[in-house]
Order: C-alpha cells, then sequence, then structure tokens
C-alpha cells in the first residue's frame, strides 16, 4: 500500500468513526404531530425524519388516523420548544408549537409573544403549557 493509501484508509476511518460519535453524541431534532380535538404525539429523536415518524405514531395511539395527524413544527437542532395551548371563544382549542430556541427562556417569550394579541384573536385561553429540551424532557407549568 503506498503512502496516499495508507492516508485515505486513515482518512476514512477517522471519518466514519467521528460521524458515528456525532450520532450517538450529537444534536437531537423535535417534531410535533396534530390531529386537532383527536390526538397529538411529540418526539425528540437523532433526526427530524425519526422524530416525525414516532410524533405521528403518538398521535395515532390516542385515536387519530394518519391522515388526521399533521406535523406542526419540526427543529433540527431542537433545543428548546413551547406548546401554547390555545383555546378560541366558544370552545375549539388547539395547540401551536416554536422550536429551536436558544434558551428556555428564549422559548417562554415565544408563548408570550404568540398569546399577545389573545384577546383580539378572540382567545378565552392562551398559555404555554409544556416546555421540552433537546433531551426531551417535558416541563410543566409553573416554569422556573
Amino acid at each position: 500500500m503506498t503512502g496516499i493509501g495508507r492516508l485515505l484508509t486513515i482518512l476514512c476511518v477517522t471519518l466514519t468513526a467521528m460521524a458515528v460519535h456525532a450520532q450517538e453524541g450529537g444534536r437531537k431534532a423535535i417534531a410535533f404531530v396534530q390531529a386537532p380535538e383527536m390526538g397529538a404525539g411529540v418526539c425528540v429523536e437523532k433526526d427530524p425524519a425519526s422524530a416525525i415518524d414516532c410524533a405521528m405514531k403518538q398521535c395515532m395511539e390516542s385515536g387519530a388516523t394518519a391522515e388526521d395527524c399533521q406535523v406542526n413544527a419540526t427543529c433540527y437542532p431542537a433545543n428548546w420548544s413551547v406548546d401554547v395551548f390555545m383555546m378560541a371563544d366558544g370552545g375549539p382549542h388547539w395547540h401551536q408549537y416554536s422550536c429551536g430556541w436558544q434558551t428556555k427562556e428564549l422559548a417562554l417569550k415565544a408563548a408570550e409573544l404568540a398569546c399577545s394579541n389573545a384577546k383580539q384573536d378572540g382567545l378565552v385561553e392562551c398559555s404555554a403549557v409544556q416546555l421540552v429540551d433537546e433531551e426531551g424532557t417535558i416541563l410543566a407549568p409553573p416554569f422556573e
């Protein structure tokens, strides 16, 4: 084997090892799937496609069909995410998701902004109901 051949072999082995390490300890993706009034799913996985697949399965396990379950948000890297519950005058309710925030505080500010015009938008309730970190840890209010 020539010197260049050895160098290429070492380079390939090094890059492969780095890729495996990045997948095992690297950043994660998050996906939020929702079937309004029926079900929802949220998953943190190694990549966006895996996160979406997982969240779709959760949504369907709650009783919704695949056609009803729609991807509402996905972020890579996941960072911090917030789930904002919204309820309109008359009862219809849904969740709005925002992900990819660098800090928990910024995610909460995104929720605050989403609710800033709640009354003008005919909402009787609007609040952050969950925070999710990049590891998939779900925090419930009060957020401290």
